[in-house]
């Protein structure tokens, strides 16, 4: 059979993926990046019979930015690269954090609308546009100090 992924003891305690938790992907072509979750099934679905998530995240992270930049280079170094997938729970890791975007409507109409996921370039660009607003927004935003340190979290790149 597949390759044996090893019991992670998160992934028994439902409920604990709610929509605008902070996750690490751990196994694939995004392990090691930080997402939020959109969607989660608990009991999964007919064609996913397995508990697992639509999650939104960031594969390009926005890089460091120094006061002495113009607003030109500013914008350059914030553009961030998104991913929208479905992604079992067994490869997700819960963290502390929690963030909320506007993005669950966007993916949940392209959902229904094309029978499926398929993140194509305009709702990604919707996703996009959603993280680099929160993004710009960060220092001046009036946000509760959790929802502040989820945000600052969320934005960094994981170190490992």
């Amino acid at each position: 059979g597949g390759r044996q992924v090893a019991k992670r003891p998160w992934t028994r305690r439902m409920g604990i993926f709610k929509s605008g938790k902070v996750v690490v992907l751990l196994q694939g072509r995004y392990a090691g990046r930080k997402a939020v979750v959109v969607k989660a099934h608990d009991d999964g679905t007919s064609d996913r019979k397995f508990g697992h998530a639509v999650v939104a995240g960031i594969d390009r992270y926005p890089r460091k930015i120094t006061k002495g930049m113009t607003e030109k280079k500013v914008q350059k170094r914030s553009i961030m690269k998104p991913f929208i997938k479905y992604v079992n729970y067994s490869h997700l890791m819960p963290t502390r954090y929690q963030c909320d975007f506007d993005i669950k409507k966007v993916i949940e109409d392209d959902i229904k609308e094309k029978g499926g996921l398929k993140a194509t370039g305009d709702v990604r660009k919707a996703v996009r546009g959603a993280f680099q607003q929160k993004y710009f927004e960060q220092s001046t935003a009036k946000l509760s100090e959790k929802k502040a340190l989820g945000l600052s979290y969320f934005y960094s790149k994981l170190r490992f």
